[in-house]
């Protein structure tokens, strides 16, 4: 798909996949991500994929297992309750070291809750979701372009480091349609990747085991450290943010993510011709966070306190009080059950944050 083209968020990360190589993607619909898998339904035939609706997510996680466990690259896409359906499969493709990715479209939860947008599932992300000691990556977009880009990166990082990777966005990022552009590419995943570990027939080698069940304890602890050794390098190497505004003129700096970062990048524009300065510091990687960045931006004199805004009840919070470590107040603000906050309510509170007049 050479060019610029006007796509809804949720077709662009599936076009995106394809783009990464995917000819296999199991998936069962719910809304607000259904579009993923209504685009691919025709897509994948036409560059000769397959997609199969399994009949519950459980057996989309165990799908997943099966075709990772080949070497080929594959993924599935869902939205909250979906995604808690699959957790005991993730658990077991990070305990086999599967290359993996996963797209979660959140909506406003707990239990069925609503398909409006929200970010409540950051912990069920970010500290692992499943059993056991083990981790995905995470990866947050913001734009329908950055969901292109950063899919692509998933499939890549999940090759590299053998491990499951999320992208996590909300209905916002999957239903908002902009202009997208996809790279040239030439991969194609019809020839699994050659590796020692790949199940691809063993007419002419060993045979080999993908699992995750060690049932002698130093065997299963051997396993965890690598698993731990894993996640270290991740956070040595692949940490990604972004800064917006941040000057020496900042009282405030606001955290953000995904969507919520668009809509206080819009705020911060406007205060700024009011003559109010705040920065904004998005983590881009949820999972492994950048937590020397914001320590780093929390510890410079002219900032006064950190202000976290998310679509949840204050999910993320935890994550930079733990990063900042006391050197500044971290204060909160944001709605959930699906509710946005607007920019102008990101308006007030930053005012009243700092002791303006509204």
């Amino acid at each position: 798909m050479a060019g610029k083209k006007l796509m809804k968020g949720n077709e662009a990360i599936g076009e995106a996949a394809i783009c990464a190589g995917v000819r296999h993607y199991f998936a069962y619909p719910i809304t607000p991500q259904s579009e993923v898998a209504e685009y691919l339904c025709w897509r994948l035939p036409e560059v000769g994929g397959a997609f199969v609706q399994a009949e519950s997510e459980v057996a989309v996680g165990n799908m997943l297992f099966g075709a990772a466990s080949t070497g080929l690259r594959t993924f599935t896409s869902s939205s909250s309750p979906g995604i808690s359906l699959m957790q005991e499969a993730i658990s077991y493709m990070a305990g086999a070291h599967l290359p993996v990715v996963l797209v979660n479209i959140i909506r406003g939860g707990p239990g069925l809750g609503g398909i409006l947008p929200a970010q409540g599932d950051y912990f069920q992300a970010v500290k692992g979701g499943g059993h056991g000691d083990y981790r995905v990556g995470v990866l947050a977009p913001s734009s329908v372009q950055e969901a292109v880009d950063l899919m692509i990166l998933a499939f890549d990082l999940a090759d590299k480091y053998r491990n499951p990777m999320m992208l996590i966005g909300d209905g916002m990022v999957g239903q908002i349609m902009e202009s997208v552009e996809f790279p040239e590419t030439n991969r194609e995943d019809n020839d699994p990747i050659k590796s020692d570990w790949a199940l691809t027939g063993a007419l002419n080698r060993k045979p080999r085991v993908v699992k995750s069940l060690f049932l002698n304890p130093d065997l299963l602890e051997e396993n965890c450290l690598l698993l731990e050794e894993k996640y270290k390098r991740m956070k040595e190497n692949e940490i990604r943010y972004e800064l917006y505004k941040v000057s020496d003129k900042n009282r405030l700096l606001i955290a953000a993510f995904g969507t919520m970062a668009r809509i206080c990048q819009t705020a911060i524009d406007e205060l700024e011709r009011e003559g109010v300065s705040v920065g904004l510091f998005r983590p881009i990687s949820l999972f492994p966070f950048p937590e020397k960045e914001i320590y780093a931006e929390a510890g410079k004199k002219n900032i006064e306190k950190i202000l976290t805004i998310e679509m949840s009840v204050g999910q993320m919070v935890e994550d930079i009080e733990r990063c900042v470590k006391g050197r500044k107040p971290v204060e909160f603000f944001g709605h959930t059950g699906g509710i946005v906050p607007t920019p102008n309510e990101v308006k007030d509170k930053v005012r009243e944050s700092l002791g303006l007049k509204k």
